[in-house]
């Protein structure tokens, strides 16, 4: 049913490694990807393990257990076949959890040399306050003491990574929506982002920042100017209570680095709860979001005018199915 055909891949620029069998469905999609990362466009989903994305860029029968298919399998094993078609992914597992040494050595073994893994820093950096759930204990509901701590992210997410380098992307910093105490002030978020920069090794390692708050965007808040002279990112992002990305990309400024990174994850207006009621299992796209395609196609354009580097990750609950998203965006695009 699903026919498989031969496609190279690149350890490094030039040298291609052993062909990989792939969906021939799927060689377009691959081929176009290849090509759009040598010019430095990498593009690729928020996450991997997404059993509605089988017979799409997954084959069915790889995942067989005894005439069944096999979720520890699936899950164990699909990056390796994602990243036969994809040259990055965004980890967005990262963020709960600073994962194991062993952890980090299963993933980058699963993916190419010329791969980029990019991943979200970990909450206990990111959150500002706890939220009230239980699966925060003790915490839950209260201020965080390791609120963006270098020492916390050299110790246990730098120092693990570093023997991974040459497969990484950028690391992203999300901040949630601050909507009370010292931090929901701009100029106060900004100071404290400053002092977590002038520590970490911003030469070595790309970073980029997400934010929620839409006035940390303002000029007079420093944050763009905090980023550019840190040689840091802005993370262009799609979610519920920013303004789209094309509005994003009207503000002066806003590219503050030599690489760019941009998070498609939900069209302005719609809530996490509501997408994942409405889309899932991911299969198709369903809801189609224009304005964001138009914004991430213009995206795209003005970061290979300019020679830079630009990390695009689409999720499946801007539209219903990131791999149709971005298989029609960049379709266009040629």
């Amino acid at each position: 049913m699903f026919n498989e055909q031969l496609a190279f891949d690149w350890d490094e620029p030039g040298q291609p490694r052993s062909p990989v069998a792939i969906l021939k469905e799927t060689a377009p999609l691959a081929a176009r990807m290849q090509r759009l990362a040598r010019m430095g466009v990498f593009v690729g989903t928020s996450s991997w393990k997404y059993p509605g994305w089988l017979g799409q860029i997954y084959n069915p029968n790889r995942y067989q257990t005894r005439g069944k298919f096999s979720k520890k399998k699936f899950n164990d094993e699909c990056l390796e076949e994602y990243a036969r078609i994809f040259p990055t992914v965004c980890g967005d597992f990262a963020f709960y959890q600073f994962p194991t040494l062993e952890m980090w050595r299963q993933i980058f073994a699963a993916v190419p040399a010329d791969f980029r893994f990019s991943l979200k820093v970990p909450e206990d950096v990111t959150v500002e306050r706890f939220p009230d759930l239980p699966r925060y204990g003790r915490r839950a509901g209260l201020i965080n003491p390791r609120f963006m701590d270098p020492l916390l992210v050299q110790e246990e997410l730098l120092r693990p990574l570093e023997r991974f380098y040459s497969k990484l992307g950028p690391l992203i910093f999300e901040f949630g929506t601050i909507r009370e105490g010292p931090m929901a002030e701009p100029r106060q978020f900004v100071a404290q982002l400053d002092q977590m920069f002038s520590r970490l090794p911003t030469d070595r390692f790309s970073f980029a920042v997400e934010v929620r708050n839409p006035d940390f965007l303002s000029p007079a808040s420093g944050f763009l100017d905090c980023l550019r002279g840190h040689g840091v990112a802005y993370c262009f992002n799609s979610w519920t209570r920013m303004p789209p990305v094309g509005e994003q990309l009207n503000i002066p400024g806003v590219f503050t680095a030599r690489h760019a990174v941009a998070r498609f994850l939900l069209p302005p207006g719609r809530t996490y709860s509501q997408a994942v009621a409405e889309l899932a299992p991911y299969e198709r796209v369903q809801q189609p979001y224009p304005e964001g395609r138009e914004a991430m196609q213009r995206l795209i354009k003005v970061a290979m005018d300019n020679e830079r580097t630009l990390y695009v990750f689409v999720n499946n609950r801007l539209e219903g199915n990131a791999i149709q998203t971005i298989d029609e965006v960049t379709g266009r695009l040629e």
